[in-house]
């Protein structure tokens, strides 16, 4: 049995954030910043930026996500944060399935994932989605959103599964409020 522990993300977990980012997938190279930019700043960034962009996130606050631990060792990461501080969102189809206001910042939302390989399968995405929604709540957000993979009709791709996975989020209580694309739904939860 494993312990799987989380805690906001600070510069104080810099090294933490970078060992959860770099376990696999597309952390290492997007840093979590793919939520932030636009397609166009997305593009002329380099990681090195994207890096910097997120460092100067954990160095400034709060703090834009969590970090999971199993058995004290950086294992996973989640981005939670208000809606429009992640400014791709505005321009994202799969966020029009919501009825709430772009520009309303007490619905946050989580939008990226990352799980090391050698702790995939124990569960962190649910420990992580947990973690984030108890953080938003305590930070005084009104409702969560999120625009999981639909799971349920078929296997994802891992590296697709970035965006959490639709059985994860209906587990945790939320529910689908609509489903913008064949394989992406939205959906909320309301905190207060």
């Amino acid at each position: 049995m494993v312990e799987i522990t989380t805690r906001p993300a600070t510069l104080r977990e810099w090294d933490d954030v970078q060992a959860a980012l770099t376990g696999g997938g597309d952390g290492a190279s997007c840093q979590c910043a793919w939520p932030l930019l636009p397609n166009a700043e997305w593009r002329s960034t380099g990681v090195d930026e994207r890096r910097e962009m997120l460092r100067g996130e954990l160095r400034d606050g709060p703090p834009p996500g969590l970090v999971a631990y199993v058995d004290g060792a950086p294992a996973g990461w989640v981005r939670i944060g208000p809606r429009p501080a992640q400014r791709r969102l505005a321009r994202s189809r799969v966020v029009r399935a919501s009825p709430e206001p772009l520009d309303d910042g007490s619905v946050w939302a989580i939008t990226c994932f990352s799980v090391r390989r050698e702790h995939r399968r124990l569960g962190l995405n649910a420990a992580l989605l947990e973690a984030a929604v108890a953080y938003a709540r305590e930070q005084g957000a009104r409702a969560v959103e999120a625009y999981p993979i639909d799971n349920t009709a078929a296997k994802p791709a891992t590296n697709d599964l970035y965006v959490g996975a639709l059985t994860t989020f209906l587990a945790a209580g939320f529910t689908v409020l609509g489903r913008p694309t064949p394989t992406r739904a939205t959906v909320s939860l309301t905190l207060t």
